[in-house]
């Protein structure tokens, strides 16, 4: 059986959101220290992202942290959330939900669609230049 080697000073284990950020933020700051690192990422599914299910409202705060022109260089979030609404699903229609004032809003985040969007978005930061 042939196997793969590699070297790495990093290896991160998973190429999902916490994941990627953590290489990306590696991989920044050791260029502000003009320092050479090399940081693998181990993913099982057969793409970056490839196993993210469903749609969801992101803050996008720590997505401005890595890449402060995010917008600018076309991430895939293009939908800005600006108002809440929250209801209860029935068979014969929809019963509104109050929503209480604090931090479970979502105006200021941007909503990305199911599957293949945040799928996309997963993926995105995986292209940028660092």
């Amino acid at each position: 059986m042939e196997r793969y080697e590699d070297e790495a000073d990093v290896v991160v284990v998973g190429g999902g959101p916490a994941g990627l950020s953590a290489a990306i933020r590696l991989m920044q700051r050791a260029q502000q220290e003009e320092r050479e690192l090399r940081v693998m990422v181990v993913e099982k599914a057969a793409d970056v992202g490839g196993h993210i299910l469903s749609g969801a409202c992101l803050e996008p705060r720590a997505l401005e942290e890595l890449f402060p022109d995010w917008r600018e260089r076309g991430a895939p979030l293009n939908t800005p959330v600006t108002k809440d609404v929250f209801g209860f699903l029935t068979e014969k229609g929809r019963v509104n939900i109050p929503i209480m004032p604090g931090e479970g809003r979502g105006a200021g985040r941007v909503l990305e669609g199911v599957m293949g969007c945040l799928k996309g978005t997963v993926q995105w930061p995986w292209y940028q230049k660092i």
